[in-house]
């Protein structure tokens, strides 16, 4: 569901949104974490550096060094596909490292506020900033990233992949934010001129637009079959997976069920006769 994209594992998006794929593929991760090395000179930020794989962390600074320096660190949330590297690459570069739970935080940043809805990041030439994206799990984060003459780029984190769609893990996973996010990020398009999500995994999605209003559209009829499998007897998420899911790949059944068990969260919390929000 990634609408038209970038194929290419790696390269630059714009002037100013350089990815480095890291060695991480897998069934959760699609080829690999992107890790995005944002600048335009002058100083690099670096967002998920991914694992803690000393060659792609050598990568990551080789960029950011061509780009003046690795200014800042930042996650999109905690994960340890995006967030397990971070730690070494932020003391190797002395950046500090930024992330919305402060307890992530390090260097400079240690013991300060977590990053915030609308916080501007540090960025010559461009204009960086937080967009609170609650759902996959309490404290991810986008960015937008602002070049003057370019059209917007969103960094999504797990919010939005490149191609299929993303866990909402319960229980710090939450399907109503999540339905929520994606609503204010659709907006945030139009408002902004977004032309690009730059995802956490996968391909640059390019009809910004088209694809959150897909994603929206497939979260919220899976609903209503975690409704119809209630109304059946499912009680539980395996049973909800059981009724939904029933040709679910076995290494893909985890994932599934973390995100039933979201569903089973919403509905348990609406006004009785509810229907889909």
């Amino acid at each position: 569901m990634s609408g038209a994209a970038d194929e290419a594992a790696e390269g630059s998006v714009g002037a100013a949104a350089h990815r480095v794929l890291a060695p991480n593929p897998g069934p959760m991760t699609l080829e690999g974490t992107n890790t995005w090395v944002l600048g335009l000179g002058g100083g690099a930020v670096v967002v998920d550096p991914g694992p803690d794989d000393g060659g792609h962390l050598r990568r990551v600074l080789d960029v950011a060094d061509g780009l003046g320096g690795t200014r800042l660190v930042v996650l999109t949330h905690h994960h340890d596909d995006h967030r397990a590297g971070a730690p070494r690459l932020a003391a190797l570069a002395g950046a500090p490292l930024r992330a919305a739970d402060a307890d992530l935080q390090g260097g400079a940043a240690r013991g300060t506020p977590g990053l915030g809805d609308g916080d501007a990041l540090d960025l010559p030439g461009a204009r960086l900033a937080v967009v609170a994206a609650p759902g996959h799990t309490g404290d991810s984060v986008g960015l937008l990233l602002e070049v003057p003459g370019e059209g917007a780029l969103l960094l999504t984190g797990d919010t939005v992949l490149g191609r299929g769609t993303s866990v909402v893990a319960h229980p710090d996973g939450d399907l109503a934010a999540y339905l929520g996010t994606l609503q204010r990020l659709a907006a945030l398009v139009d408002e902004r001129g977004v032309v690009a999500l730059l995802p956490g995994h996968g391909p640059v999605v390019r009809r910004p637009g088209e694809v959150l209003a897909a994603l929206a559209a497939h979260r919220r009829a899976r609903l209503e079959e975690v409704r119809a499998a209630v109304r059946a007897g499912a009680r539980t998420p395996a049973e909800v997976v059981a009724r939904v899911y029933p040709d679910l790949d076995a290494a893909l059944r985890p994932a599934a069920t973390r995100s039933s068990a979201a569903a089973l969260s919403l509905l348990a919390h609406e006004p009785v006769g509810g229907g889909a929000p």
